[in-house]
């Protein structure tokens, strides 16, 4: 599941294989989009800001876009198959001498003026990955709405950009508070670790192929709660819960510790 570390490994891999290079093909495919042709153009970066991709290209252009649940950008060498899957899952593709990135599943694929990128992501709180990292705006933000459900404020990205579903629900369990709980009720102390240990995560895991919250790498150990129901606790033997949290289409499976976290459950 792609979430602000993902996403940044998305924008080195891409960066590696495009910049600095002339491209050679030019497919986005999306009915807005269609006619575009970037051929020719030198692509100059590939950065992820959040949980969004932004390819910067001469002449003032960028690609954007976005992975949401299962997207995917794959690289490829010239003759390699293609394995992202079918090609009518296939939005965009960006191709040179040496190897062409192909975007499967992209829920967001829209081409903008680099000096127009705010349209896309201004919108975003402070990116736990980025140069703009501030932890006291990214705090202030989520205590906006202190009645808001934690484990929602947290999924906003408008409040701090990077954190997704399965980060959501292993914050709440360091911080030993259920997702439910408002904001507002969060100890002042909890509330002052929360965008530290927030941004700890994150960055622990940049690197990594395999997402890591527990420090332990062995199979089925790796996460504390996140897809682990009905498993039993690592700290407590408890069996781990699940449930849905949010609105309508938004509602993501959720993981708590009934034991370990305090606070309301659904």
């Amino acid at each position: 599941m792609p979430e602000g570390d993902t996403v940044l490994q998305a924008a080195k891999r891409l960066h590696t294989a495009l910049a600095g290079q002339v491209l050679t093909r030019s497919d986005l495919r999306v009915p807005r989009f269609a006619t575009a042709d970037l051929t020719g153009r030198t692509v100059l970066d590939v950065t992820a800001r959040g949980k969004h991709l932004m390819t910067r290209v001469e002449g003032g252009l960028t690609l954007h876009s976005h992975l949401r649940m299962d997207g995917s950008w794959k690289i490829y060498a010239p003759g390699e198959r293609w394995r992202g899957g079918p090609a009518h899952q296939i939005r965009a593709i960006l191709g040179n001498e040496t190897r062409t990135a192909v975007g499967y599943r992209l829920p967001v694929v829209e081409l903008l003026r680099t000096a127009e990128e705010s349209k896309a992501v201004g919108h975003l709180g402070p990116d736990l990955l980025g140069p703009d990292w501030d932890p006291d705006t990214a705090l202030a933000n989520l205590f906006k709405d202190p009645a808001r459900p934690l484990g929602e404020a947290l999924l906003d990205q408008r409040n701090l950009a990077g954190i997704g579903n399965v980060y959501k629900s292993e914050l709440c369990f360091l911080l030993r508070v259920t997702p439910w709980l408002p904001v507002g009720d969060l100890p002042p102390d909890t509330a002052a670790r929360l965008p530290l240990l927030a941004k700890k995560l994150l960055e622990a895991n940049r690197d990594r192929p395999t997402r890591i919250t527990t420090g332990s790498s062995h199979p089925g150990e790796q996460l504390y709660v996140y897809g682990r129901a009905p498993r039993p606790c690592l700290r407590c033997r408890t069996p781990i819960r699940k449930a849905n949290q949010g609105d309508g289409s938004r509602k993501r499976p959720t993981y708590w510790c009934p034991v370990c976290q305090q606070g309301p459950t659904p």
